[in-house]
């Protein structure tokens, strides 16, 4: 994640090179366009979903939604630290939340602030879980299916007064009792899917963010998020076709009717995306043609076009995945909001296409590189993440 918000920043250096006249093989080579990230193989993605693929069906479905869009993440989680804003509920909150520019999964996770805080401060987690969300959705909601088998074969995933769990040939599902307020599972992967037939890939575990949650004897902990209607409900799984149902109409609205998802199947909306680049050439050019606005080719011109926008990135100190998975990061708090001036309008409107290209390349070369994800054998030790706020 680091590596990528700087990509701004290297596509200034570049186009400083060039305009100064500096060869053009001083910088790296772009790698083929055709070149595609290899998709997360089924042990990395039950590694990465392990700790929210229990979760009610909707949640789940905010939580992948968002994790395409991680700078919004990080702006909703920075918003919620103001405490006017954090008090807010009802209309009153409805109100303020229509004033941002956020997608409506971003929106709906604002009512689950610890939520919103572990995905913040586990970033690179985060945009994992949206890379291959894009990458592949059929084989990320299998794996979620799976995870779900292997707990209700342990006997840990059954109805209880905070849930209803309901299985068919189809799908495992799981929705809250009441839609006045949502329990939110907090459990140890390793315990509630039983033997782990990864031990390579042990899953990840965020434990430090639900602080005095109390287990029952399923192993599981809650803590219940009364619920303001216009953010719960408007999306749904359709399991058998690989899909998130939405309500176009309470999608538009919550989207402050920035475009029409054309249909009830949710779709990726790179003017979300704010500039972050994909996780490879394929995906990108998947996605290119659907920034519809100019303020969105502002934000992946490098603008931050609306308040909030991210501070630095730094690795958090002691703030590390379960086992020896890459570490997580967190933004600096008290750092500037730095605004990178555009590359075209910084240096004129005569640049060559490769140094667009080229910029990402070079970023990803001279920046610290992330491991691949892979887990420690069983026994490696956990960390928390950071703490976590209380129930709204």
């Amino acid at each position: 994640m680091k590596a990528k918000l700087g990509e701004v920043l290297a596509g200034v250096l570049i186009a400083s090179l060039i305009a100064t006249g500096v060869a053009p093989a001083q910088v790296p080579a772009p790698p083929p366009a055709d070149q595609a990230a290899p998709r997360p193989a089924p042990e990395q993605l039950s590694q990465m979903l392990a700790p929210v693929a229990l979760y009610p069906d909707s949640l789940l479905a905010q939580i992948l939604m968002a994790s395409t869009y991680p700078l919004e993440v990080v702006q909703a989680d920075r918003w919620l630290q103001d405490p006017v804003n954090a008090a807010l509920r009802g209309d009153e909150l409805q109100a303020a939340l229509d004033q941002q520019s956020w997608d409506p999964s971003i929106k709906s996770l604002v009512e689950f602030p610890r939520i919103l805080r572990m995905m913040d401060q586990n970033l690179d987690w985060t945009e994992r879980l949206g890379d291959a969300f894009l990458a592949d959705q059929a084989a990320v909601m299998d794996s979620v299916q799976h995870l779900r088998r292997l707990a209700r074969t342990a006997g840990k995933l059954q109805t209880t007064p905070q849930q209803v769990v309901t299985a068919s040939d189809e799908a495992i599902t799981i929705e809250p009792v009441s839609p006045q307020i949502v329990y939110v599972p907090v459990y140890d992967p390793s315990v509630v899917y039983g033997v782990w037939g990864w031990p390579g890939y042990p899953p990840y575990y965020f434990p430090g963010f639900y602080d005095g949650v109390m287990f029952d004897g399923f192993g599981f902990g809650w803590f219940g998020v009364p619920i303001f209607a216009p953010f719960w409900g408007w999306d749904s799984w359709d399991w058998g076709r690989h899909r998130i149902r939405v309500d176009p109409g309470r999608f538009a609205a919550l989207n402050r009717n920035h475009a029409s998802i054309g249909g009830d199947s949710w779709r990726h909306d790179s003017f979300h995306r704010r500039g972050v680049p994909y996780a490879d050439a394929a995906t990108s050019d998947r996605f290119a043609s659907a920034v519809r606005s100019a303020g969105g080719q502002r934000s992946l011109r490098g603008f931050a076009d609306s308040p909030g926008a991210a501070a630095p990135l730094r690795a958090a100190p002691g703030a590390a995945l379960r086992g020896d998975a890459p570490p997580a990061f967190t933004r600096d708090r008290a750092a500037p909001i730095e605004r990178v001036p555009p590359v075209s309008e910084s240096y004129g409107s005569g640049l060559d296409a490769r140094a667009e290209a080229a910029r990402g390349y070079s970023s990803r070369m001279s920046s610290p590189g992330v491991s691949a994800g892979r887990g420690a054998p069983s026994g490696g030790g956990r960390s928390a993440g950071g703490g976590g706020r209380g129930p709204r």
